[in-house]
């Protein structure tokens, strides 16, 4: 185990970088992974994880520990509290890092199966707790257009819990094409006319499902692809849903009827 405690060091300064910039992530082709959860999920997916990071409060966890004895072929890197914080790419700092490289972009295969299109989703948050809800719910491609956050984050990864571990993620779509030969519904959220509620579709075939940004909503020129708009009933008094619960609302509704036709 190697100790460091000068923000000079090489080392931390390339840390820094993955934690805070999306330029320096792409240019090493890696990133950061986030809290003993994140890390131990990596590892059950059979994902390779370079290098561990542990401040003075994680060696003093056991889940921390039983992770270094897991990995004890990795080279790890012993920060103070204090040091470890400005690395850190979240605001509550969890002891515990851990650098992975940067995915190879999956094949684009002819899509027939339910997939998910994410079309301008900049909310870190937002997207990771999506692509959580993708995973949970059985999907095995999301399609993110140019304006999406970056999927590989430390922040969309930290909010994805592991979901990204399980999903082939393609990002800087374009969805027209992507979805040229789709055959099956692509549904968009969304109000105007032709727009039907939610449990009035029939769920049990694949669709593709269209979920824009905070606020705007679906691009016209991919909210245009859409066979049918989708209007989540909602009695309360509120005028409409975070994307994230949108989604979540949506998917497992396909669950549900989709439940007992495997």
């Amino acid at each position: 185990m190697k100790t460091i405690t000068s923000r000079d060091n090489p080392g931390v300064k390339r840390l820094h970088g993955l934690a805070t910039s999306a330029r320096d992530r792409r240019a090493l082709g890696q990133t950061l992974l986030d809290g003993a959860h994140l890390v131990e999920a990596a590892l059950d997916a059979g994902w390779t994880l370079r290098e561990l990071v542990v401040s003075d409060h994680g060696l003093a966890s056991a889940e921390v520990a039983s992770l270094l004895d897991r990995c004890a072929t990795l080279p790890v890197t012993h920060l103070t509290d204090a040091l470890f914080a400005h690395v850190s790419p979240v605001d509550a700092p969890s002891g515990l890092l851990a650098v992975i490289d940067l995915p190879d972009p999956p094949s684009a295969p002819a899509f027939d199966e339910s997939l998910l299109v994410l079309d301008g989703v900049q909310d870190a948050g937002n997207l990771g707790t999506i692509l959580r809800t993708a995973a949970a719910a059985g999907l095995s491609d999301v399609l993110l257009t140019p304006g999406c956050a970056q999927a590989w984050a430390p922040r969309v990864l930290r909010a994805g819990m592991g979901g990204h571990f399980r999903l082939r993620i393609h990002e800087h779509v374009d969805v027209a094409q992507a979805l040229r030969d789709y055959r099956n519904p692509i549904l968009a959220t969304g109000l105007g006319a032709g727009a039907r509620a939610l449990y009035d579709f029939d769920l049990r075939d694949p669709v593709a499902w269209l979920f824009g940004a905070e606020g705007r909503g679906v691009s016209p020129e991919v909210a245009a692809l859409a066979t049918g708009t989708v209007v989540i009933p909602m009695p309360g008094a509120v005028e409409s849903l975070n994307v994230a619960a949108a989604a979540a609302v949506c998917l497992f509704e396909q669950v549900r009827q989709r439940r007992g036709t495997a």
